[in-house]
């Protein structure tokens, strides 16, 4: 998981986390070989910029969807991250209030299986 450690402080969680850096990217490019990776900034393909002006991605957790193996075109960038203040829709991600996102780490791990029913 990641985090913006210039905003808010580091989440509780045995999930391995991260601090983001201001030239922190996401590979969004299918046919690039860092595609659904983490990237550093600019990147010669489209990327993703992680240190966003909203607080979006404030806290990040990386989904594993399609990251073993990665597949073309399968989809890239699929986080659970904080909620717009309009709790306007995501971009297949999964939006949560900072405090119920910060409850569900603490109960998170490495090994844990998170399952998400519409």
């Amino acid at each position: 998981m990641l985090y913006r450690a210039d905003r808010v402080s580091r989440p509780l969680t045995a999930l391995p986390v991260h601090a983001l850096r201001p030239g922190d990217g996401w590979c969004d490019a299918s046919g690039d070989r860092n595609y659904n990776r983490l990237v550093s900034l600019p990147y010669p393909a489209s990327a993703e910029r992680m240190w966003r002006d909203d607080a979006l991605y404030d806290i990040v957790v990386v989904l594993d969807h399609n990251t073993r193996p990665r597949l073309r075109g399968k989809g890239s960038a699929v986080f659970l991250h904080l909620v717009r203040e309009d709790y306007a829709p995501t971009e297949g991600c999964i939006a949560l209030k900072s405090h119920d996102l910060r409850l569900l780490l603490q109960a998170c791990g490495p090994d844990m299986a998170l399952m998400i029913i519409p």
